[in-house]
């Protein structure tokens, strides 16, 4: 049977530009109804990003609380996640019968890397760290359940010295989009996502190599620093991780659109 509100507010919703109009729709009919819906429905069509409208993002199964000013992860970032959580599955044999590996997420934004990871491998010992209070404050709520602790400042600044030489995994979703490319990308994140967030700077890199040249300080003999980049820049990345000392190389997923360069 046809549901004129159903049917009225994916018209709505395409209008705006919203490609997954019908996706979007049911989500908010779910979530919201009366006043509230014609506000949320307001809001996204005004540009304002479906996750921060309802409050949280489906990522890798789970739902990742966000909010307004914070990073919504991206769905082909879950490439980096599956790498990630193959090499800990390496990792933790190796390891044994050592109890826990020691698990650490950079500019972790809302906490979604850690927390599927931690939730896949229960036991790590994981810490998470962001430049953003309104982002730590977000990651505290969302890694509360699996036992993380996210702690404020610049990329590794913040990490406990007690982690030098025990990060078994490192994983780091850094901005990387080129400073001139950010007025193209889409209403939803440079209008609404902080800009510190995907400017990587000139050539998109400026904190890819930063990673580099801070990860070996950090990783255990055996460990591993994965990062997300765009595939062009893949070449300049594992040059940046093998000048810092690491092997590197680059992973690609054509069904994911996604790049990933390991480090090890």
């Amino acid at each position: 049977m046809a549901d004129p509100a159903y049917d009225d507010l994916v018209r709505r919703l395409r209008a705006a530009g919203c490609v997954f109009a019908e996706d979007e729709a049911r989500l908010l009919l779910s979530e919201a109804d009366g006043d509230r819906l014609e506000q949320l429905v307001s809001r996204r069509v005004a540009g304002e990003p479906l996750e921060h409208l309802v409050g949280w993002a489906e990522f890798c199964g789970l739902r990742v609380r966000v909010g307004a000013g914070v990073f919504v992860p991206r769905q082909r970032t879950s490439y980096l996640v599956e790498l990630a959580s193959g090499a800990l599955v390496s990792r933790l044999a190796a390891l044994a019968p050592r109890p826990a590996a020691v698990v650490v997420d950079l500019c972790c934004g809302s906490g979604a890397l850690g927390l599927v990871i931690a939730t896949r491998h229960p036991g790590v010992e994981l810490h998470a760290a962001d430049i953003d209070p309104v982002a730590v404050a977000v990651a505290r709520r969302n890694l509360a359940p699996v036992g993380g602790t996210v702690h404020l400042g610049d990329l590794d600044a913040p990490l406990p010295d007690q982690l030098r030489g025990r990060v078994d995994l490192l994983v780091a979703n850094v901005p990387y989009v080129p400073t001139a490319a950010v007025a193209t990308m889409p209403p939803e994140s440079r209008d609404h996502e902080p800009r510190a967030t995907v400017d990587g700077g000139p050539d998109g890199l400026e904190v890819v190599r930063r990673l580099a040249a801070a990860a070996p300080a950090w990783l255990a003999p055996g460990g591993s620093v994965l990062v997300e980049v765009a595939v062009e820049q893949a070449p300049a990345a594992v040059a940046a991780f093998g000048t810092a000392g690491l092997d590197a190389v680059a992973h690609r997923s054509g069904t994911q659109d996604a790049t990933v360069v390991i480090g090890r």
